[in-house]
């Protein structure tokens, strides 16, 4: 039975303070002053006889006992959040609002072609597509933010949670401007890395930990000019002004090198292939339009399959 004292603005502003790590922005989201927030938060925290946060140098983060019951009410506000949606007028004019997380290889792979398709059906649904790194979009959809996730598999201890779909797999190329002088080496490009500007995944994204596994293992020692980087749009700016080395997955670039703006340096780089596909809360149901997309998604995949590494 759920604890009567239990109320609506218990759950969120916990998820809410989940969210923004910080009592101070939850109280700005929510509009309210700070004491009311942390009262509502130590409320809680004595109806569940447990600590939910803790201190994390200057900042916050969830405690052990937060993270299991964040779990709980992200699905909480999320079937709340589409229950208002399915019955309220403007959802029954517009449709439901479908929410995705794209990595940016998806983003410019298979959102536009599924986008496309998609439109075509008049749902009348307003769709939102964020592209970022994979962990912050495996946070929103945690918390309610996000419907779905496509994109690679995070580690086991990150998709606690969570169901995963594998549609295809992917692997990192290495690419560099027309022209670039490495083009013409066979046996010495990982040698001679170190003389150019190499961008490189963010370490806490979902290919930094492959990337830098694969270097290790062919004995790239710590690259002198290294950018760490999960903006596509600046990796292709950057490669047009410099003799700069992109490690990016192939997806990301895989236009630029079909019409030779880019090209991808002769490399085995079979060993970082890892699964892409649709991530999504395990605890909830998709709704009708998010249904729909799925399938899209699933099936414009598939017609890229001669073109994506497999």
């Amino acid at each position: 039975m759920i604890d009567p004292r239990i109320k609506f603005r218990h759950i969120q502003t916990f998820v809410e303070i989940a969210r923004q790590k910080s009592v101070v922005r939850a109280a700005t989201i929510l509009r309210v002053s700070q004491p009311a927030v942390t009262k509502t938060v130590r409320e809680l925290e004595e109806v569940l006889g447990v600590s939910l946060f803790e201190r994390d140098g200057r900042g916050i983060k969830l405690s052990r006992y937060g993270e299991v019951f964040l779990k709980h009410a992200g699905a909480t506000m999320t079937a709340l959040r589409q229950a208002v949606d399915s019955v309220s007028q403007d959802a029954a004019k517009t449709g439901t609002p479908v929410r995705i997380g794209a990595l940016p290889t998806v983003s410019v792979s298979i959102m536009p072609k599924a986008m496309n398709s998609f439109l075509k059906e008049d749902t009348g649904s307003t769709v939102k597509i964020v592209t970022g790194d994979n962990a912050v979009l495996l946070e929103q959809l945690r918390v309610g933010d996000l419907d779905l996730v496509v994109g690679r598999l995070a580690a086991p201890e990150k998709m606690t949670g969570f169901s995963f779909e594998h549609l295809y797999s992917e692997k990192v190329r290495f690419v560099v401007r027309s022209n670039h002088p490495l083009l013409a080496e066979t046996d010495s490009i990982f040698e001679r890395l170190h003389e150019f500007p190499v961008l490189t995944p963010t370490r806490n994204s979902v290919i930094g930990p492959v990337v830098d596994q694969f270097l290790l293992a062919h004995g790239v020692s710590p690259l002198p000019t290294r950018i760490e980087t999960v903006s596509d749009a600046f990796g292709r700016a950057f490669l047009r002004t410099s003799d700069a080395v992109w490690i990016i997955s192939e997806g990301v670039v895989a236009a630029d090198i079909a019409d030779g703006t880019l090209a991808v340096l002769p490399l085995d780089t079979s060993d970082t292939s890892g699964p892409v596909g649709l991530t999504m809360r395990a605890d909830t149901q998709p709704s009708l339009p998010l249904s729909l997309l799925m399938q899209i998604i699933r099936e414009t995949a598939a017609t890229l399959g001669s073109t994506t590494p497999q």
